[in-house]
């Protein structure tokens, strides 16, 4: 066999074992290939073992944690600690109680002060929950270090440990620590001297207040009251309302808030309390101002006696002149103190007296602005704006009376222009306009800004301006100097006039129905019927010829015819045709333009424009 080390071999039940040698060179004795004591006995067991099999161990048991096994087990003693006062002339120490928490999960602690309200000491969590160093090197307090009746130093202030509560002692005396027997806890000596009830010599009243609440519960007497404050800079009269409840004379003064006061909505002047109403001879060392009064500085306090109708009644300073009461007040004093007198005051504001305005003679008007509006700067330094119409500006808006004016002027020239007034009913005012002509030499456009027009004779003290009743057909108008005869008008004029006909003179009326009565004469039989043949063979023709735009020629006539007449001078209708291509050279439109005309030089081009449907 190779590589099989020097030793010895030998036969055993016809198998070959090597023998390990047991001595070394020069014969010393081998310890390593000799069997130990533990070899042996684990030989010794294995015969067992391959008889019966591998023998059953017990499971090992669960591993727990020690933040698991002590999950919300504290340890509680019950301590105080005795802190010096040097600044106090009634108390030289301060005994403060406190409890030490220690948790068993991380060997932690905290120290935890009782909060006692109006102490006026920071109290609470004195020492965080942390590990609480013991020594300098580095040690930790731990539950085996603490027991009861001993002293213990954390950061330097020392607590003494009087008892602890039933888990811990359980839990200390499990394990094997000794407990010393409780202490009593040391009470703080200043704050059981509070504690002792102060001796009072004051005889008991005889007056039952319970007895008082129960009869006059939910009994309040309301009277009506006004403080006058106008003696004061920005003062006025104020109402209020002030409340008295018999179940505890208590008075209570109550705002009363108008629409748009202007005031915040403060409910409450005065709370319900009890209200002095004579003091005690005060010294000069007694503060002027105290939070609580007491009998002690109040001789006499208010009561039901001291309210009643028409008199003024002084609360904390403040005069309240009583002018009313309700109907239970009434009865209640009727009842109980035998008063009938409840005639209330009459309050209200009496109109001021007019002081007559003693002013100068009244400047001349420099025609810069409106009347209304330059006069008020004779009225005070800070003028204000004249006070419109705001319900007649509603109505009437975009309401324009519009007629067609001439100037009355010795120049040829000013003869033959036209103007349209209009006549805005919102505000009464008037505007001028002068249509152009062309060719005519003469710029048109705007005359007369809307403005109000005073009539002739109009001063500054009594002004009167131009009405609708004043324009008639015919009339003159005179306009800052230059006049104007009025010589047409719209048929809107009319409509306006006819449905508000209580509103304007029957002469005024009767103008415009004559004006417009020629207008609107019905054309006679044979002349229509004659206008609507030549109308069909005006059609006819111009059919023929595809240049004429019918819609853009009704919205020229239109738009030329500013006043909305429906006529047009002769003039100007033929050059508004040749402007548009109208063929006046033909003879049907020639003879139609005839038929068309009424009066001189004026064509009704309403008609005319029947042979251009568009």
């Amino acid at each position: 066999i190779p590589n099989i080390p020097q030793g010895k071999l030998y036969l055993l039940n016809g198998c070959a074992f090597f023998r390990l040698p047991t001595v070394g060179i020069g014969g010393e004795q081998l310890h390593v290939n000799q069997l130990s004591e533990a070899e042996l006995d684990e030989l010794s067991s294995i015969r067992p073992t391959l008889t019966y099999g591998q023998a059953k161990r017990a499971p090992p048991s669960d591993f727990i944690p020690a933040y698991v096994a002590f999950d919300k087990k504290i340890l509680k003693f019950d301590a105080y600690f005795q802190e010096d006062v040097p600044l106090s002339a009634e108390e030289h120490y301060r005994i403060r109680q406190v409890g030490i928490y220690y948790y068993l999960e991380d060997d932690s602690m905290s120290v935890m002060e009782p909060v006692v309200p109006n102490s006026g000491l920071p109290q609470g969590k004195l020492i965080r929950r942390q590990r609480v160093p013991k020594n300098e090197h580095g040690d930790h307090f731990h539950w085996k270090d603490l027991n009861r009746g001993m002293n213990i130093t954390m950061y330097g202030r020392t607590y003494r440990i009087v008892d602890c509560d039933p888990f811990t002692q359980v839990f200390l005396q499990s394990q094997g620590i000794e407990l010393n027997p409780p202490e009593k806890m040391v009470f703080d000596p200043y704050t059981e001297l509070r504690r002792m009830p102060l001796r009072k010599y004051i005889t008991p009243s005889d007056f039952d207040q319970l007895k008082q609440f129960l009869t006059y519960d939910k009994q309040v007497l309301r009277f009506y009251a006004i403080w006058d404050d106008t003696n004061s800079m920005f003062g006025e009269k104020r109402p209020y309302i002030i409340h008295y409840y018999l179940a505890d004379d208590t008075v209570e003064v109550r705002e009363i808030h108008e629409h748009n006061d202007g005031r915040d909505p403060f409910p409450v002047l005065i709370k319900r309390q009890r209200l002095p109403k004579t003091f005690v001879d005060k010294k000069t060392t007694f503060p002027s101002c105290v939070l609580e009064i007491s009998d002690q500085e109040v001789l006499e306090w208010y009561t039901a006696k001291d309210f009643a109708v028409g008199k003024s009644t002084t609360l904390l300073g403040r005069p309240f002149f009583i002018y009313d009461c309700d109907e239970f007040t009434r009865n209640f004093y009727r009842d109980k103190f035998g008063i009938t007198d409840f005639q209330p005051v009459d309050i209200r504001k009496k109109p001021l007296e007019e002081v007559p305005q003693v002013l100068q003679v009244i400047p001349p008007y420099n025609g810069f602005g409106f009347l209304e509006d330059s006069l008020q700067n004779c009225f005070s330094l800070l003028p204000k704006p004249p006070r419109k119409d705001v319900i007649k500006m509603l109505e009437n808006d975009h309401k324009v009376l519009r007629y067609q004016v001439a100037l009355e002027s010795p120049n040829p020239e000013d003869r033959k222009r036209r103007f349209i007034l209009s006549y805005f009913l919102s505000n009464d005012m008037i505007s001028i306009y002068e249509p152009p002509v062309r060719n005519s030499g003469i710029i048109g456009g705007k005359y007369l800004g809307k403005t109000r027009v005073p009539k002739p004779g109009s001063t500054t003290e009594n002004a009167t301006y131009y009405e609708p009743s004043d324009l008639t057909i015919g009339s003159t108008v005179e306009v800052f100097g230059h006049r104007f005869v009025i010589t047409d008008a719209d048929e809107y004029v009319l409509n306006y006039m006819e449905s508000n006909a209580e509103s304007f003179p029957a002469a005024t009326l009767q103008s415009l129905r004559d004006h417009f009565r020629p207008r609107d004469s019905p054309i006679p039989e044979t002349r229509k019927q004659e206008l609507d043949e030549l109308i069909v063979q005006v059609q006819e023709e111009l059919k023929l010829h595809n240049y004429l735009n019918n819609r853009n020629i009704q919205e020229k006539f239109h738009q030329r015819d500013q006043d909305g007449s429906g006529i047009l001078d002769k003039g100007e209708f033929l050059a508004l045709c040749n402007s548009l291509n109208v063929p006046t050279s033909n003879v049907l439109v020639n003879k139609l333009i005839g038929l068309c005309s009424c009066g001189e030089n004026k064509i009704n081009y309403g008609d005319f424009l029947r042979a251009f449907p568009s």
